[in-house]
């Protein structure tokens, strides 16, 4: 955003790292959600404010609320003066029955549509993916091993974007009026991609060609419970239950209704980004084939 003009401003629990931002350093506000005061000299004077922050795992409901709801409305309540306000929240919040996150992404969006009525626009991305992604990670460091991979909800559709892309498109709606409406973040493939697309398109940016082995949602399932005892054990896994309903779930696309008019053109279709994604991680030694 700073390309274009525009002076940024960002909150931070601990000091970024300077190398991620380049020649054009934001203004950095210490504090978090529950900091009232960062809050509010981070949103005053702004004529956007956008909120991107939130917890994808945690070990109970009442801590995806207390961030994912309970924070959005902080930052609504510090954003009262400001003349538009771009959520940046998940396309799971379309099922808030899934799981915990996705319910608290929903919820979210309910707190600062009450208090921000049409000053607020919801952008809701897809799966993303790229440098700096921990939570996909697993996935490329199997395809860059194993001869055969699995293959999760045959018929399921999964809509898929890169940071970089999600970035552009949500910079894009800030800098427009509000209008108060919902959108959904993807790439040129709204439709979305079977998870053979997907295992398949990370096998061969780690220049593999695998085989592939259809898992059993029960087995799946299974590991998801498993996990959720682990939680118990003071470890937040990613693949809980709550998690496994939403990798299961058959229809992660994105209709045309749901896009946002004139978003920019992507830079990177799956085959792109899959590449740009592996390099980054050898590049970042998190991947060492």
């Amino acid at each position: 955003m700073t390309a274009d003009g525009w002076r940024v401003r960002v909150l931070s629990r601990r000091d970024p790292a300077a190398p991620l931002w380049g020649p054009d350093a934001p203004e950095v506000i210490p504090g978090d959600l529950d900091d009232e005061d960062a809050l509010r000299r981070l949103c005053g004077g702004a004529d956007v404010v956008i909120h991107g922050a939130g917890l994808v795992k945690a070990r109970s409901r009442a801590a995806f609320f207390a961030v994912n709801a309970a924070g959005a409305r902080r930052v609504a309540d510090a954003a009262a003066d400001t003349p538009h306000v771009v959520l940046v929240s998940s396309l799971t919040a379309r099922e808030p029955h899934l799981s915990h996150y996705s319910a608290s992404k929903a919820a979210g969006e309910a707190a600062m549509a009450e208090a921000l009525g049409g000053r607020l626009t919801v952008a809701r991305p897809c799966a993303i993916y790229g440098p700096g992604d921990r939570e996909l990670l697993p996935v490329f460091q199997a395809a860059a091993v194993s001869p055969i991979l699995p293959l999760l909800a045959p018929d399921a559709r999964v809509a898929m974007i890169h940071v970089e892309d999600a970035a552009r498109q949500v910079a894009a709606l800030a800098a427009r009026p509000p209008k108060g409406h919902v959108v959904a973040l993807t790439d040129d493939r709204p439709e979305g991609y079977s998870w053979r697309d997907l295992m398949a398109e990370a096998a061969r940016a780690c220049g593999r060609e695998p085989r592939f082995a259809p898992v059993p949602k029960a087995l799946v399932r299974a590991v998801g419970i498993t996990n959720d005892f682990i939680r118990f054990l003071g470890a937040t896994p990613m693949l809980t239950s709550a998690k496994t309903r939403e990798l299961l779930h058959p229809n992660w696309a994105v209709s045309p209704e749901e896009r946002p008019d004139d978003a920019p053109l992507v830079l990177y279709d799956l085959e792109k980004g899959f590449y740009d994604t592996v390099a980054w991680y050898r590049s970042a030694a998190w991947m060492k084939h």
